[in-house]
């Protein structure tokens, strides 16, 4: 009788286990593979990194036009 309780944890019960971790690590994928696709994951430009420093106050109006115009080319 005593082996029935071994046999569910240790046994039986190791099935639940292994689709825990499998899903977690299909999970884990999906997550790394789609975070580029969301709209925070997105490539940032020179000029939303220009904005960016305007908005902070880490450079001033006329650096920032400057700065937007060497960009533009």
């Amino acid at each position: 009788m005593m082996n029935d309780g071994q046999h569910w944890f240790g046994g039986g019960f190791m099935w639940v286990i292994w689709i825990l971790i499998i899903l977690a690590i299909i999970w884990g994928i999906k997550e790394v593979t789609t975070s580029s696709n969301k709209p925070g994951g997105k490539q940032q430009t020179a000029l939303d990194i220009l904005k960016e420093r305007y908005a902070r106050g880490d450079i001033t109006h006329q650096e920032f036009e400057q700065k937007k115009k060497d960009l533009e080319g």
